[in-house]
């Protein structure tokens, strides 16, 4: 049985970026998610709007937006990718907040990474906006919830 082979990883071992100047131009998005765990007092600061640097969740959300088009800056491997939308929302739950993030383009890879950087920084900018009220803030279970285009087809992740 052979092992698969990773598209990023030459024979020799050393990593490249792949070449997907022969792939087609077709229609991607994805998905992804992921938690900020808060105190109680961060909770309600968040939903009465008195948390002391000001909107916490207005500042997430345009981290997050911004993020999107600056990911193959951060993310070493990933290609330039045209974003033809990226949509940010901040939840506020009773232990914390869950951010999404919803990106797509038409071009010739997937948006994944842009949708995971979306959700990691807008997640990092409301840790630094409450930190003042909780400074045991935690960022949790950020992923790829779904995608869908290119080649290897659709995919949402299963709901409990």
């Amino acid at each position: 049985m052979t092992q698969p082979r990773l598209t990023h990883v030459r024979g020799d071992g050393t990593a490249h970026m792949v070449d997907i100047s022969a792939k087609a131009v077709t229609a991607r998005e994805a998905s992804a998610a992921g938690r900020v765990l808060l105190s109680g007092a961060a909770v309600a600061a968040l939903r009465d709007g008195t948390v002391p640097k000001g909107d916490a969740l207005a500042v997430a959300r345009i981290a997050g937006l911004q993020a999107v088009k600056r990911t193959p800056e951060l993310v070493p491997l990933a290609h330039p990718v045209a974003v033809h939308a990226a949509a940010v929302d901040l939840t506020v739950e009773d232990d914390g907040v869950t951010i999404t993030a919803t990106v797509r383009t038409a071009d010739r890879t997937g948006i994944e990474m842009e949708a995971l950087t979306a959700v990691a920084v807008a997640a990092l900018a409301l840790v630094d906006m409450v930190k003042a009220v909780d400074k045991h803030a935690r960022i949790t279970d950020v992923r790829v919830v779904a995608k869908s285009g290119g080649r290897s087809g659709d995919w949402a992740e299963e709901q409990p």
